[in-house]
């Protein structure tokens, strides 16, 4: 089991008990090597949220689509270590879809709140539509008295590892914001 399953292995493994049969049924879905059983688990009703957590993680690191849309909604989730585990499957599953599918939850307005990993996900794809949503996003941020500086802070940095002149416009506004100041500078300072 390698550190990223453990590590939803563990965190799972609490909810599973509050299921007489959670145990076991996590116990299995860690274990098992087979596709066609882990796709069951996300399109069958009364599934747990973790039993379908397990099966769209190893889904998706195994490179299967199927798991596309329930990392999605995982990504959009309000508890961050859910948004972890989706993100890095999302890295993984190498869907064409998903640059788009990031791209659309860390530009939407309404969900700021929840968009700090996919801001961070769509730095790590390199995508085409990286650069313009997380411009996108910044500009959005740097508003006065708005409340989501760690979103603005990971759009910055992530901009910077992108090291894309379209974002300089972006990055010279978020200089004059105090907690993006000094990432803004570093991300300027990787510009051609």
């Amino acid at each position: 089991m390698d550190e990223d399953l453990r590590a939803l292995a563990d965190r799972v493994r609490g909810e599973a008990r509050g299921r007489s049969d959670g145990p076991a049924v996590c116990e299995a879905l860690l274990a098992t090597e087979d596709g066609e059983e882990l796709a069951r688990v996300l399109t069958a009703p009364q599934q747990p949220l973790w039993a379908r957590e397990i099966a769209a993680f190893r889904l998706g690191c195994a490179g299967d689509r199927r798991a596309f849309e329930a990392l999605v909604l995982l990504l959009n989730h309000r508890d961050p270590e859910r948004c972890v585990s989706a993100s890095y499957a999302l890295a993984r599953l190498g869907d064409p879809r998903t640059p788009r599918a990031a791209a659309a939850l860390a530009t939407n307005a309404l969900r700021t709140a929840y968009a700090l990993h996919p801001v961070r996900l769509l730095a790590e794809l390199r995508a085409p539509e990286s650069v313009p949503a997380l411009t996108a996003t910044l500009r959005r941020l740097l508003a006065p008295g708005d409340p989501h500086w760690r979103v603005a802070l990971a759009c910055v940095e992530g901009l910077g590892r992108l090291a894309d002149p379209r974002a300089r416009a972006a990055l010279e506004a978020a200089r004059a914001h105090p907690r993006l100041n000094a990432a803004a500078e570093a991300a300027l300072a990787r510009l051609p």
